[in-house]
């Protein structure tokens, strides 16, 4: 009889986990597919169309060229679109997470490419004559989940969090502060909405007065709207657990993100892996870990995307302190997710060291549900990078991986300015890449002047063991870096590798040894095709201007097949790894605030076809 399962334990365990969609498990991740922490793209396939671009790059030399103070902490972003225009917000400190002192900025866009100069919307703390700070702290900062509001009848608040350093919580909080922004783009006076419940802050102690004096009865309706959305309002409660019982929520976890599913349920998302579940968007179950989704304290972001499907977009590492790459895993139905793919896996060097800066893209956020939907299908994503620097990424939808057919492009049918179609753009602002009129037509544009970055452009084609490859370049202006172009397949492996260098020349990679195949006249077209043979043991040809100049050249690494092409304006980069030193402090890296010569390449006529 040993070996006979009581009928009770077998009710016990089917009961606690085999509930998938469940409060037991309201997500499960089925993909199967990790990360490679060894590799900042975690040798994962891209979400294709990705556009990535930053919005706010720090300088602490030349504020004017940032935000006009010099800081080097920015983090914490946050993302709305009303009125046609874009808002971004994000925290602001000197040089380090939770020190003083701290304001929020903002930045905006009609079209999520261009963006405004930051602006200061919650300036540092300034307390009132005679009060001091309580013993135990050193001064004051902010700190916030939510940065937007949009109210029923089209009114746009943006909110913030005043806190004591180095510990805003609870009994270290002061308030919530809200103001309006007006159509025009003015701001309108800054009120508290909440103080915390967890000490003696209230209108005669704090240094600007309580929404309801405000003598704009329709921005008091739009506060009051806010405080009775209570599935809003759960954002907050990282700050303030609600000793007053203004949270319907009895257990909740730090940075809420939310879907409905198409049951009707709404799924809550927090860091460390935490989700409930709720019937009516008020009352939640217990949150409870989901084991198949690895993710640290950065936080994670869900939502349905305008495909009717869902994402959730996050960091798949148990490690704090290097926070890449950042991922998305899709859905039909909110419960069951798959097909973990790339969104940013870019980690440029961190320029400048401060307290708590982890390596990679952190903190990601979307558009809560009900502040806007920019037009079209994507997926709008903000976060910080290093903690240092502000980025959007723009998702298309439905995501996918993976290309059929032959490609033909000369761009000529789209936009200058506008959206690359199926191309991966990394484009930093002082390496940006964007569409221009050149005399082909319309050209991609490779720019750089960044001493620490590059501009990058990727495009995935079909996969396959035998492609023809042809692309044109125009080195509009060399500098000493390299202007890469790589072959890869589709874990990021490198066997082809083709370079064109500051002083003219066009190199190539034989197996593991770099060979001159050409010369190249700055601002004139070079035609470029590879024949790939993407065999463990194979072997490519190179022709370049109509001219073969190789045959038979070996990878450089073993691989299956190939499915993307990589244009860099600098060299491949896998550090900082996670090896790298985070917490030691040191200076910032050498020039890092100075602009260098800056080099310009042009890119046409990208065709790939199969072997036939």
């Amino acid at each position: 009889m040993k070996n006979v399962i009581p009928i009770v334990a077998l009710l016990v365990s089917t009961t606690l986990y085999a509930q998938t969609g469940s409060v037991n498990e309201p997500v499960r991740y089925i993909g199967g597919v990790t990360i490679d922490p060894s590799v900042h793209e975690g040798r994962l396939r891209y979400a294709i169309g990705t556009e990535s671009r930053q919005t706010f790059r720090a300088n602490r030399s030349h504020p004017e060229l940032s935000d006009g103070f010099g800081w080097t902490y920015s983090h914490a972003s946050n993302l709305a679109y009303w009125n046609d225009t874009f808002f971004q917000q994000y925290l602001s400190n000197p040089a380090d997470e939770h020190i003083a002192p701290g304001q929020t900025l903002m930045v905006t866009s009609k079209d999520g490419r261009t963006w405004s100069k930051p602006q200061v919307i919650f300036p540092p703390y300034d307390p009132p004559k005679g009060v001091k700070i309580p013993e135990g702290y050193d001064g004051y900062m902010m700190h916030q989940r939510m940065g937007f509001y949009v109210t029923s009848d089209q009114r746009l608040l943006t909110l913030a969090f005043y806190g004591h350093t180095e510990d805003p919580f609870e009994a270290g909080g002061i308030g919530r502060v809200v103001r309006e922004i007006y159509k025009d783009g003015s701001l309108g006076p800054i009120y508290f909405i909440r103080y915390t419940s967890h000490a003696d802050w209230n209108e005669t102690n704090t240094s600007f007065p309580f929404y309801k004096k405000a003598k704009d009865k329709g921005f008091i309706k739009a506060c009051d709207e806010l405080l009775n959305n209570k599935l809003i309002t759960m954002q907050w409660w990282d700050e303030d657990r609600g000793l007053d019982g203004f949270y319907s929520i009895d257990e909740a976890r730090e940075a809420l993100s939310f879907y409905h599913r198409k049951d009707g349920k709404v799924v809550a998302l927090w860091k460390w892996s935490m989700f409930a579940l709720s019937d009516d968007g008020v009352h939640f179950s217990k949150p409870t870990k989901s084991p198949t989704l690895l993710m640290a304290g950065g936080k994670q972001w869900g939502q349905q995307t305008d495909d009717g499907r869902y994402a959730i977009v996050y960091n798949p590492i148990e490690n704090q302190e290097y926070r890449y790459p950042l991922i998305t895993i899709t859905s039909d139905d909110g419960i069951l997710f798959d097909n973990m793919v790339l969104v940013q896996g870019e980690v440029p060097p961190r320029r400048f060291y401060g307290r708590w800066k982890d390596f990679g893209p952190c903190y990601v956020r979307g558009i809560v549900k009900g502040n806007g939907n920019p037009p079209g299908d994507d997926m709008w994503l903000t976060y910080s990078m290093n903690k240092e620097d502000i980025w959007i990424s723009r998702v298309p939808t439905p995501v996918s991986y993976a290309v059929q057919g032959d490609i033909r492009e000369d761009f000529d049918q789209l936009k200058a300015g506008g959206v690359i179609p199926d191309w991966n753009v990394y484009s930093p602002l002082w390496a940006p890449v964007d569409l221009i009129k050149s005399d082909a037509g319309l050209s991609m544009q490779l720019k750089d002047k960044d001493p620490f970055d590059y501009a990058r452009a990727i495009r995935v084609f079909e996969e396959n063991n035998e492609s023809i490859v042809s692309f044109k370049v125009k080195v509009v202006n060399a500098q000493e870096e390299p202007f890469e172009v790589d072959v890869t397949d589709q874990f990021g492996n490198r066997p082809i590798r083709v370079s064109f260098d500051g002083k003219g020349d066009i190199t190539a990679l034989d197996g593991g040894i770099t060979k001159k195949i050409g010369r190249f006249t700055p601002d004139t077209w070079v035609n470029v095709k590879l024949i790939v043979r993407a065999t463990p043991y194979g072997s490519y040809d190179i022709w370049v201007d109509g001219q073969e100049v190789s045959n038979g050249y070996q990878l450089a690494e073993a691989v299956k097949s190939v499915e993307r092409i990589s244009f860099r304006t600098g060299p491949y980069r896998d550090l900082p790894n996670r090896k790298t030193p985070n917490e030691t402090p040191g200076p910032p890296l050498p020039g890092a605030d100075e602009a260098v010569a800056e080099s310009i390449y042009l890119i046409d006529d990208f065709v790939v076809e199969k072997v036939r």
